[in-house]
Formats: structure tokens, sequence, C-alpha cells
């Protein structure tokens, strides 16, 4: 079966018109730092300037807009590390529904913080993203919302590829996308988006070593549970569900490889895009620059790297530009 079949160009075009004028069309930046290291020339999609300051907004806002008036006025709900919990509370505010996220103890402050200003309600359950979502299907069990995943979901992968729709658009002649892979949400929608426009275009899916779930499910040949450890890479933490219906499939059979990091080649990228970039961006959007600055990949051509968020904890932020150690780092995740 051809995954993308799930979630199709099509549909990622139909998402684009949807969220048009919701969500912004983040810029493109070339990199001469980091041309200078791939031999090759490097763009960096700035999507962490997206107005909740990550990706997420994207899948967020055309879920948000798919579900109808009734749907909306029961209020929403979802499970999150952070920034899908931020773009949901967006989203619903924008459409005049109720958000409420269910979120794990690993999820740093800055985040519940934020998405509390933004008018959800906020509940903290458990030490995993599993216990949050048992919270979720709860309250849609008994008060009828409506469940907004964070990226198993086919509105939300939609509106998530319309990032990559941007990035062909600015840059037609990409050889390759560095893409940052959790649940595989924006990494599915991306990939069928570029796969879609320019099928030789490669998509590369870059992750955290400690609780690479969707790593670990591709290996197994099937969906897999594995322990969620506290990570400089946060927002790539938590499950991709046993029953997983979408993202594995569309991530088995788009992605072309997955590339693994570690806290300190995080740090590094983090370091790198604040020194040389004049950027802050949080672990999670810092995987691509880490994988380049690694030698992990060996480019043929043209590369883009997402930076996906900018939602870090600043306190943390300035240990690592300051230049924590890698055992101090694994305990700051």
């Amino acid at each position: 079966m051809n995954a993308q079949s799930f979630v199709s160009l099509d549909d990622i075009r139909a998402a684009a018109t949807r969220v048009a004028g919701r969500v912004l069309r983040t810029p493109m930046a070339r990199s001469a730092a980091l041309g200078e290291v791939a031999g090759v020339p490097v763009y960096l999609k700035l999507e962490h300037h997206q107005t909740t300051g990550s990706f997420k907004l994207r899948g967020a806002t055309n879920a948000v807009l798919s579900l109808t008036p009734e749907e909306r006025a029961r209020g929403v709900v979802a499970a999150s590390t952070g920034n899908h919990g931020r773009a949901l509370a967006h989203a619903a505010k924008e459409q005049g529904a109720v958000a409420t996220i269910c979120m794990s103890q690993l999820v740093s402050d800055n985040k519940v913080s934020e998405i509390r200003r933004l008018g959800a309600e906020v509940r903290i359950v458990g030490h995993s993203q599993d216990e949050a979502q048992q919270e979720v299907e709860r309250l849609v069990a008994e008060k009828g919302m409506a469940m907004v995943p964070p990226f198993d979901h086919a509105d939300v992968i939609a509106g998530q590829g319309t990032l990559g729709l941007e990035i062909m658009e600015q840059l037609p002649e990409t050889a390759a996308v560095l893409v940052p892979l959790s649940g595989g949400g924006l990494a599915a929608g991306v990939a069928a988006a570029v796969k879609g426009m320019n099928p030789k275009t490669r998509v590369i899916g870059l992750t955290m070593r400690r609780g690479a779930a969707m790593k670990a499910s591709i290996d197994a040949g099937h969906p897999v549970q594995i322990e969620e450890m506290p990570s400089l890479a946060d927002s790539l933490g938590g499950g991709i569900g046993l029953d997983n219906a979408l993202t594995f499939a569309m991530c088995s059979d788009l992605l072309d490889d997955v590339i693994l990091l570690s806290e300190e080649e995080i740090a590094v990228g983090m370091r790198h895009a604040y020194a040389a970039e004049r950027e802050i961006i949080e672990g999670a959007g810092a995987v691509g620059i880490a994988a380049l600055l690694a030698g992990r990949i060996s480019p043929s051509g043209s590369v883009v790297v997402i930076l996906s968020g900018r939602n870090v904890d600043m306190s943390l932020h300035r240990r690592v530009i300051n230049g924590a150690s890698s055992a101090e780092l694994e305990d700051a995740g």
C-alpha cells in the first residue's frame, strides 16, 4: 500500500488554501557557515518564526478549521509536549473554541505557562505522553470533546505538509530536506509534499538518541513503545502510539533515512544557531544543524534545514550557549 494515499499532495494543497492568512509563510535564509561545512548550498527554513514559535500552528489550524461548528462548540483536547498544545490553544481561541491540553510532568514550565496564557486549560498527568493521552481519551468519552492529536491525524499531517509546499516553491532545486522527527506529523506531511512535487528530493528525519520512538518502530517494522527520557530535544519526546494509523506507514515509506543525535551534538547545533546564524532555537529545532555539523550527512546538492521551533526555556538555553557539559545537559532535559 502506498502511504501517500493516506494524505495526498492534493490534501496538503487544500490545507494550504484553508490556513492561508492564518499562519505565516516563513522565510528561507542561506547559511554561509553551514554551506562551508557541508560543501553545498545550505538553506535554513525559519519556521521558528511562526506565530506560536513552531510549525505546529499549521496542523492545529487546519484541524480546527476542518471541524464542524458543533464539534468546536464542545471544545478541543490534545496531549502535547508543549508546541502542539500552544498551537492548538491559539487556533482554538481564534475560532472561539475552548482547548484543554494534557501534558506529562516532563514538559518544561515555560511551555505550560504559555499555553495557560493563551486561555487553555492545562492538565498535568503522569510522566509520559502515553499517560497524558489516556486523560485525553477520558475527556473525549465523558465530555464529547473533539480530539486533535499532535501528529497521527490526517488534517494535522496535511497542515504540517504546507511547510513542505513552501520549501519546494521557495527552492525547487532542493536535493535534500532535513526534518525533525518525533511522532511523524511534520516528517510525514513534509515528505508527502516534497516527494509529491519532486520524488528525487531526499527527506531525512533527525531525532535525539534518547527515546527515539519512531526510529525504533521503523526498525521493528511496527509501532513499539520505548521509555520516554529527558532530552534537550524535549519536543521530540513521546511515543507514536501502538495503534498508529498514519504517520508510521508514511514515515516508513517516504523517509530516505533517519539519523539519531546525542545530547552534546544537539547542544552544538543550538550553539551554532545562536553564534553563527543569530537564531534562538530549541533543541528539537537544532537537530538538522547538528547532523550537518557532526558530518552525519553527505549531501549532493542544495540542502534545506527546517528550524522547527524556538520555544526553549531561556535559562536552559543560556546553559547550553555557555558550554554546559554533556553530563549536565543530560540532566537538563
